[in-house]
């Protein structure tokens, strides 16, 4: 599903051109410069690290102009429903939750973005460098775009470094100058690239395991607080065990993992949880 008034961004154009120069600076110059285009290792580098730029590009397509997922019109939750044992309630009076500003209920793990101006499925947070939320539909998505982001600025590191061992005898001063320019701007945005999305990686791996969200990790903080304070334990409910929460957002076929496939994840409004195999109905706040 696309979303409706797609617009492209300042950082949105700012990642295109990144990407760009990231990808004609590490073909024509870092491959061509250690092994030569004409070379079969310099095909089969720049084949390679063409197909990761393609990757990184149709990922990062999806994943601003799919729609993050939008609330069913109908939606009404049923507090009677055996099969439906976690109840998101407010914080303050207790009562299920309710968006004011787009008069509808909200279901469990939903949140209202302030800059999308309407409630999101299974909201992580507000990218800008997507200019689109990351949500029940395009989480997946947009981890892959992750994953094949820090994996295309890695190889290209290592391509810098490698073409920097190279001297070539008949290189002029103005070509000299050139390539100098080329692998301080490179150097300049792998290295914090690198670091960045590694990080990003790392954390989004971090909540995946977890089966969190952004927003959920920082509210389930502050509910370990309340529960430590009044002598309880605080457990997420929709952590089902590291191996079934990764399925729940790659996919259960390990093949399709780093593929943008999304046929598994639901609808969106119900989610499995640690307390489906209890009858006993439990509720849990935001």
């Amino acid at each position: 599903m696309k979303r409706k008034g797609v617009g492209v961004s300042l950082p949105v154009t700012v990642v295109m051109l990144v990407i760009g120069f990231i990808y004609f600076s590490t073909v024509f110059t870092f491959i061509d410069r250690w092994f030569s285009l004409t070379s079969s290792p310099g095909i089969a580098n720049a084949a390679a690290f063409t197909a990761l730029a393609l990757m990184c590009v149709y990922n990062y397509s999806i994943a601003i102009f799919r729609d993050p997922g939008r609330v069913p019109l109908n939606y009404m939750p049923d507090v009677e429903d055996p099969e439906s044992p976690v109840h998101e309630i407010k914080r303050k009076g207790g009562d299920l939750r309710y968006c004011q500003k787009c008069s509808h209920f909200k279901p469990p793990r939903a949140h209202h973005c302030r800059i999308c101006k309407r409630c999101v499925l299974r909201m992580d947070h507000h990218c800008i460098w997507i200019n689109n939320c990351v949500g029940h539909t395009n989480y997946k998505v947009f981890f892959v775009f992750v994953v094949y982001a820090v994996t295309a600025c890695v190889y290209s590191l290592v391509l810098l470094v490698g073409s920097l061992t190279v001297e070539l005898q008949d290189e002029d001063e103005e070509m000299g100058s050139y390539l100098r320019t080329i692998y301080v701007l490179s150097a300049f945005l792998l290295i914090p690239l690198s670091i960045a999305l590694g990080v990003l990686l790392g954390w989004h791996i971090y909540l995946i395991l977890q089966n969190k969200t952004t927003i959920e990790y920082h509210e389930g903080v502050r509910a370990m607080w309340l529960a430590e304070k009044g002598g309880q334990l605080y457990k997420h409910p929709y952590d089902i065990g590291a191996f079934e929460n990764l399925t729940l957002i790659l996919g259960p076929n390990i093949l399709s993992w780093l593929c943008p496939t999304s046929r598994h994840i639901g609808s969106g409004v119900r989610f499995r949880t640690a307390f489906d195999s209890v009858p006993v109905s439990s509720e849990t706040k935001p």
